[in-house]
């Protein structure tokens, strides 16, 4: 009987050693800092095709054998590198750039799975970055997708993002995006 009271002793130690270490970890992670919420908007801009001023910013790296690669065909895989401004002009004032990969992973092409870094290079939050991983029904007008983390200003991030199509043509595989974010970070 003394030995089994013992190795309960030893379970609550051990408990309550893991609930402290889970606490000091947690309270230094934002070391002291208070949580800051950030609103923000801008548009990215996803160019496969190019124009006279403008290059390609987006291309299609795989897809559905023996079909069209195309962004509406489910498993058609993009890569980007789209710029983010404060208008939807694309010659606005760049705030940053969007890195990041979307595949279509819907069997009737209507929804896409992206990841995306938002790389700041304005005054304001130069070298920080907010990650975006989620569901986009992109024929929906509006979508929501979450903010995973960040760095830099953003660190520790959380929140979401809402994704409205501004300009749309599909056949030039061109886009215009608005992103209304919402950041919670230290």
């Amino acid at each position: 009987m003394a030995s089994f009271s013992v190795s309960r002793v030893g379970v609550l130690v051990l408990l309550i050693f893991v609930l402290l270490a889970a606490a000091a970890i947690s309270s230094d992670a934002s070391r002291g800092q208070k949580l800051k919420k950030t609103e923000m908007s801008f548009y990215m801009h996803d160019w496969e095709t190019p124009t006279k001023e403008e290059n390609v910013t987006n291309i299609i790296i795989a897809g559905k054998p023996k079909t069209k690669w195309y962004i509406l065909t489910f498993g058609s895989l993009f890569a980007y590198d789209d710029a983010i401004t404060t208008t939807i002009d694309r010659k606005s004032t760049e705030l940053g750039r969007a890195h990041g990969i979307y595949v279509n992973t819907a069997l009737d092409g209507s929804d896409l799975h992206i990841l995306v870094s938002f790389l700041f290079t304005n005054k304001a939050y130069n070298g920080s970055t907010i990650e975006i991983q989620g569901a986009d029904r992109l024929l929906q007008p509006t979508r929501e997708v979450s903010v995973v983390s960040g760095t830099g200003k953003f660190r520790l991030a959380r929140g979401w993002a809402s994704i409205e199509t501004v300009f749309l043509d599909i056949p030039q595989s061109n886009a215009i995006l608005r992103w209304n974010l919402t950041v919670f970070h230290y």
